[in-house]
């Protein structure tokens, strides 16, 4: 976060929280923290080293790095997983703006300082429009990319499934203080070292960057760049996901027909959390390959 503290916050306006448990919770983790600089902002990354191909991977619109850390410690035998802290999240800075674009150049320069070349991104939700995007972009050279779930909402096509007000009223539970107990009520699939993690790093996720994310999966067409998305690039979806439906499915194959497409099964749209036994062999299989 910022070391740049405001003399005033607009009552309005609340702020991003990290509290001592939560950070503590970085002694746990098997990853060392780099920062790079996007412009003016300053990202966090969590890099678990390894000779292996860099796999960035690229997290969703509530979940710092630290929520996929029991995804990339289960890759570290083939890859060297390196995960960001998006914009607005986790230990990164706030943007001025959270458009897709301003989250590729971010992803870009990560490849770019840390001389992660020939990278797969893996992104899971917002994170795999951001895989999908930058590969598109074409402005660093990347290995691959493999899109968990991403968001077909956008113009003329409905609404996320999630309202933004759900998201404030999470937020608004994490900031009072909440705990995996409450977390279960609305996720009760979710390994309970996740619900643990996410009742005490929700906090860390900035209002604006939520709201301005969530307007963007309604106003930015994912069609509009996934037929340019190169080779080789895998979709993997949950079978029971309201992101992707059956329609989204058939619509993504036709409009690219190079990419691969996975269904990972008894799993909704939050695939790794809902099935990860088979969320994480699916990714290790698409790896290997």
């Amino acid at each position: 976060m910022s070391d740049r503290v405001p003399t005033h916050v607009p009552a309005h306006v609340p702020t991003r929280v990290l509290t001592q448990p939560a950070l503590a919770d970085l002694a746990d983790v098997p990853a060392r923290s780099r920062w790079v600089r996007s412009g003016p902002l300053r990202l966090h990354v969590l890099d678990y080293g390894g000779d292996g191909v860099p796999v960035l991977v690229l997290p969703g619109i509530t979940s710092p790095a630290i929520a996929m850390d029991f995804v990339a410690r289960e890759l570290t035998d083939l890859v060297r997983p390196v995960v960001l802290d998006v914009r607005g999240r986790g230990l990164s800075d706030d943007g001025p703006s959270y458009t897709l674009e301003d989250y590729a150049a971010d992803t870009e320069a990560v490849v770019t300082e840390l001389g992660l070349d020939g990278a797969v991104l893996l992104g899971h939700s917002m994170g795999a429009r951001i895989a999908g995007l930058t590969a598109a972009r074409g402005r660093v050279a990347l290995g691959g990319t493999v899109l968990v779930d991403p968001p077909m909402s956008g113009p003329g096509r409905g609404p996320y499934p999630t309202t933004l007000e759900a998201f404030r009223s999470q937020l608004g539970q994490a900031r009072r203080g909440t705990d995996a107990d409450e977390v279960a009520a609305s996720w009760p699939r979710w390994p309970r070292r996740e619900q643990e993690l996410r009742a005490r790093w929700l906090a860390s996720c900035g209002d604006v960057a939520v709201a301005e994310t969530h307007r963007g999966f309604e106003s930015e067409d994912f069609f509009a760049f996934w037929p340019s998305v190169p080779a080789p690039t895998v979709l993997v979806y949950g079978a029971d996901s309201p992101v992707v439906t059956a329609e989204g499915v058939t619509e993504a194959a036709a409009a690219n027909p190079g990419a691969r497409l996975l269904e990972v099964p008894a799993a909704g749209h939050m695939v790794f959390w809902d099935n990860p036994e088979a969320a994480l062999e699916a990714v290790r299989a698409v790896l290997r390959g």
